[in-house]
């Protein structure tokens, strides 16, 4: 059970509760009660405004679109006075660019190239607008004026600057320098640099406005001519140098420069002057072989000046090179790439061609040397196609792209060389076998033949020259072309030499017969032989003949030593008077009988008169080689001294004549002295 008093307690406690509950409730309706009347208050509000609302945008819409109607009748009255504007511009293009048409573009470019567009522009609109307004026409003429002005600009400046390249320059570009990095490249300017840049502009221009090309023509034929200029400068200033101070740099030999660009550096010596001046040396050391005639006689009047034209030709090969890669280099500039190849190819064909013809009169000028056996002449081809064939590669690489009848020019004409120059090589060894015994020709003092001198002089071009001259041999050849290697090609030389040298051999040994002396003959073929193993010795020719004979040295030695013991037969005349044979056996103090006597006065009077001929007779022959001389001397002395002092110890204290003067005219000593003098014509 609760208690009485917590039940009262609790339900006043609920009552007050309930109370307050009532009171809450009664606040909320009131509350409820004003928000209705709010809410409702608001809607008024709303449906007011909305009704305003309603009422101004059907007042403001019509001025709205009223007042974008007009802005746009505003835009297109300023469009359409624009452009009125821009076309009555049109109309007055011709008279305001009158002036500046008339005057050209020189010295303005880039304002008349302005005035050219405005022109350009007013053609088109007439083109499109109006194609038979009389104002098309004015403007039309205009424009064309205009292009003809630029094209005339284009060539204007083209001649006025386009000069030929100085030759000291072009001898600076072509020069060759082991050294290279210690040489500062030299750079050919063909054009002022703010020239070149306007002839670009206008090149542009007339390409992508134009729609002309004539300017091309216009600029190979320029530059063409500039170029064959160039070369030909080269030449006049080469020759005239050459002429007057022999001096000049050659590329067809490598030398290192010391100078500056512009100082001359002396040149070598030309292919026949340079077997003259041999043939000098020889001369000086014993070994000379003027005597005698020969149809080898090397040039003597037109030496210099075939040297000074093979020189200028080689020389003119290098700079066509260098020159042509410049005239590329500055074309690419100036020309748009798909008309690069035909312009270049069109620019150089007066240069090359005139290169080639001067090509093709050498290989003539050989022809004939050959018709007329003048094979030292021949020699010119020879540095000419080692040069051609050394810069093959870089014309080949010049020349690429250009047309095949272009690229081929080159070897086309060193196939002619090689031919020519093949040719004239076997008709040489032939010469040499075949040239003829001809008695007044004959060295009388039976020294050096002028055929020997002359052959081994034109080998020793050879020596100079032995990769062009190995390479013609195998040009000639019917084998596969893959066998043409350097070891080849070598082999075919020493070959080449080792003919020439038997048939030398097998001539001399039939002119050897001229001489009615045998002694003489012996002598001839000594000096002969012995010129040819000293020649080939000096000038290094035995490695090549080596190459296919290994005992060329050896058997040129004993053919030498075989004419001295022919030669030192020639004296048993005199010291077979000196021998035992028929001697009288003398008994001491026995007397001799008279028959016993006298032949001890013929052994006498045989010696002394086959002395005295043999010394007057061979005092006039002559070996040059001083080695030898010496040599043949120091035998012959010993062998008839020493058999004419036994001889003299025999007939010691034998009475055989009352005036023995008269028979022993001769002491040993002097014996040997006239046989020291033979061989010596100043004697």
């Amino acid at each position: 059970m609760i208690p009485t008093e917590d039940a009262s307690a609790r339900k006043r406690e609920i009552e007050e509760k309930l109370k307050q509950e009532q009171e809450t409730l009664s606040f909320i309706r009131e509350n409820l009660e004003k928000s209705d009347q709010l809410t409702k208050g608001m809607v008024s509000i709303l449906s007011s405004f909305e009704s305003r609302l309603m009422q101004l945008e059907n007042s403001i819409i019509p001025v709205h679109k009223q007042t974008e109607n007009l802005q746009r009748l505003q835009d297109n009255v300023d469009k359409t006075l624009s452009c009125m504007d821009h076309v009555i511009s049109y109309y007055h293009v011709a008279k305001d660019t009158d002036r500046i048409i008339r005057e050209g573009p020189a010295g303005r470019l880039d304002e008349y190239l302005a005035c050219i567009a405005k022109i350009q522009k007013a053609v088109e609109y007439f083109q499109d607008n109006h194609p038979d307004s009389p104002e098309l026409n004015t403007v039309k003429a205009r424009f064309e004026k205009g292009k003809e002005l630029l094209e005339a600009e284009f060539r204007s400046l083209l001649n006025r600057y386009s000069k030929p390249v100085p030759p000291i320059l072009i001898l600076d570009v072509i020069s060759v320098d082991e050294d290279m990095e210690l040489q500062e490249e030299v750079l050919l300017e063909h054009l002022p640099e703010a020239v070149l840049q306007d002839i670009i502009c206008i090149a542009s221009w007339l390409v992508e406005y134009g729609r002309n090309q004539d300017f091309m023509n216009v600029y190979y034929q320029i530059r063409s001519s500039q170029l064959d200029r160039s070369i030909k400068g080269l030449k006049d200033h080469f020759r005239k140098n050459s002429a007057s101070s022999g001096i000049l740099y050659s590329p067809a030999v490598q030398t290192k420069r010391k100078d500056t660009p512009t100082k001359k550096i002396p040149k070598r010596p030309g292919t026949i002057r340079k077997a003259q001046n041999l043939l000098k040396q020889y001369s000086q050391h014993g070994l000379d072989g003027k005597k005698g005639g020969s149809n080898l006689t090397p040039l003597e009047g037109k030496d210099d000046v075939l040297d000074i034209e093979i020189d200028s030709y080689i020389h003119c090969i290098s700079a066509f090179v260098k020159l042509a890669q410049s005239e590329y280099a500055l074309l690419t500039e100036i020309i748009p790439e798909h008309h690069q190849k035909k312009t270049f190819d069109s620019l150089i064909q007066e240069a090359l061609n005139n290169l080639m013809l001067e090509g093709d009169n050498i290989v003539l000028a050989a022809r004939r040397a050959i018709e007329r056996r003048d094979y030292f002449a021949i020699l010119t081809i020879f540095p000419v196609l080692r040069h051609l064939k050394m810069n093959k590669s870089e014309f080949d690489s010049t020349l690429q792209g250009t047309a095949a009848s272009t690229k081929n020019k080159l070897p086309t004409l060193i196939t002619s060389m090689e031919t020519i120059g093949a040719k004239a090589l076997e008709e040489f060894a032939d010469s040499i076998k075949n040239d003829p015994d001809k008695e007044y020709n004959m060295p009388k003092d039976g020294t050096v033949h002028e055929l020997t001198s002359n052959t081994i002089l034109f080998l020793q071009q050879l020596l100079d020259f032995h990769e062009t001259a190995g390479a013609m041999l195998a040009s000639q050849e019917t084998s596969s072309a893959s066998s043409y290697t350097s070891d080849f090609n070598k082999r075919l030389l020493s070959s080449y030499i080792c003919k020439v040298l038997g048939n030398l051999q097998l001539n001399l040994l039939s002119k050897s017969k001229v001489y009615e002396d045998s002694a003489l003959s012996a002598i001839f073929l000594h000096n002969n032989y012995n010129y040819i193993l000293k020649s080939l010795e000096k000038s290094e020719l035995i490695q090549l003949v080596t190459v296919t004979q290994k005992r060329a040295e050896n058997s040129y030695r004993e053919l030498i030593e075989q004419q001295i013991d022919m030669y030192q037969r020639s004296w048993l005349k005199v010291t077979e008077n000196l021998t035992d044979r028929n001697m009288p056996v003398l008994q001491p103090g026995a007397k001799l009988k008279d028959k016993e006597r006298q032949v001890i006065k013929d052994k006498f009077k045989g010696f002394n008169d086959g002395l005295e001929e043999l010394c007057k007779t061979q005092k006039g022959w002559a070996i040059p080689d001083k080695d030898q001389r010496h040599f043949i001397r120091q035998a012959q002395k010993k062998v008839v001294s020493d058999s004419y002092r036994a001889f003299l110890q025999r007939c010691t204290n034998i009475s055989f004549t009352k005036n023995p003067e008269k028979y022993h005219k001769y002491r040993p000593e002097e014996v040997e002295e006239m046989i020291e003098k033979l061989f010596d014509t100043s004697a």
